[in-house]
């Protein structure tokens, strides 16, 4: 049965900001935001802000959030929520979180949860979001949704079910995790890390490794479907691949006019270089590469692989976190080429970096095959 946003929410409203309310840093309540909900959890660590007693008093006289509301990220992974399971004490929210206060004659909060995980949902969500660093979504976007609401007996059937599957899936997040800690432990017994290497190696730059390091092209392109040419940026890039299935395809005069400068081959090493997920790498492999333009967001390394196994540069790019951790002054972190070209790196025997290459072969093998 078909229900408007009023008729499932009977309460919905934000936290406070601190602007001239309160100041940040006072006191031992915690400051939810954001970036504390994650997949139904309520992450609270060193990084959480803090406020005093007198600010919890003012938030809470706009929050009102009790034990069974629904917390909501608004913006950055819009729809991300928490079902508040015990009497908030000592903690309090801000305005990019909302809360809603729902309706359990009508609606379970765990089967509004998994409403809010759906595709069609998610795409509801973007579609109407507006921001351009960060995604965010108004509550009167979200007052215009209606959603397919069936009896409460089959909302408990339905999240027994999802709950089931969203802990096999879990289990086998924590596997592959396991699986990447396995290879990160024989990276670091094999070669240490660059500040205690585990024996004397050479040492070069990545400039004087690579042939070429640019970055992707600065600016858009015209979207044009059934060219297959694609324009791949950070938010395709990630578990160590290249998912096209996000990235747009473009005109084909504007593709073969930037692609010289970005030339992508199966082998070469690319690097998120902008924003959120900095650091996230992968080595082109699919055999769409050569018809890949990449956006300014991702870098190119083409190592001299007589020197170099990508593979190797792929995970000390991981062990070594600090080769693409940054400071900026601005929102938008940014690993400058200039400080890819100059980071130093030791230098293995080939030998060594071809083992340990094979020996990630056969790890990546076994997450295919337990996974089918």
């Amino acid at each position: 049965m078909k229900k408007t946003f009023a008729e499932v929410v009977l309460l919905a409203r934000t936290g406070l900001n601190p602007r001239k309310n309160f100041k940040l840093g006072q006191g031992n309540n915690n400051y939810i935001t954001i970036k504390n909900i994650k997949n139904n959890t309520l992450v609270i660590d060193e990084n959480t802000d803090v406020v005093d007693d007198e600010a919890i008093k003012l938030i809470h006289k706009r929050s009102k959030i009790k034990k069974g509301d629904i917390l909501f990220a608004s913006i950055g992974r819009m729809g991300d929520m928490y079902i508040i399971e015990d009497d908030p004490v000592g903690w309090d929210i801000n305005e990019s979180v909302f809360a809603f206060t729902l309706d359990t004659n009508i609606v379970r909060q765990k089967y509004f949860y998994y409403i809010f995980r759906v595709k069609s949902t998610l795409d509801y969500l973007a579609s109407n979001s507006s921001g351009s660093t960060f995604k965010s979504i108004k509550m009167n976007q979200l007052k215009k949704m209606t959603f397919d609401i069936p009896p409460l007996e089959k909302q408990d059937q339905i999240v027994a079910t999802l709950d089931k599957v969203c802990n096999v899936i879990e289990m086998r997040k924590q596997e592959l995790i396991s699986l990447d800690d396995l290879i990160k432990a024989r990276f670091v017994e094999m070669f240490g890390t660059l500040d205690n290497p585990a024996q004397k190696f050479e040492k070069a730059t990545l400039k004087e490794l690579c042939n070429k390091i640019t970055d992707g092209k600065h600016g858009g392109c015209t979207s044009e479907e059934g060219t297959k040419r694609y324009f791949v940026g950070a938010r395709e890039i990630y578990n160590d691949e290249v998912h096209y299935d996000t990235a747009p395809e473009i005109n084909v005069d504007e593709f073969e006019k930037d692609y010289k400068r970005c030339n992508i081959e199966i082998g070469d090493f690319l690097i998120v270089n902008t924003g959120a997920t900095i650091g996230k790498s992968a080595i082109a492999s699919d055999e769409r590469t050569e018809h890949t333009l990449l956006q300014k967001s991702v870098a190119l390394l083409k190592v001299k692989q007589e020197l170099l196994n990508p593979m190797f540069l792929k995970w000390c790019y991981r062990v070594n976190t600090r080769m693409y951790m940054v400071e900026s002054a601005s929102a938008q972190p940014n690993l400058l080429l200039s400080k890819i070209n100059a980071t130093e790196i030791y230098v293995p025997d080939m030998k060594l970096q071809n083992q340990f290459a094979d020996f990630v072969h056969q790890v990546n093998k076994s997450k295919f095959i337990r996974h089918y």
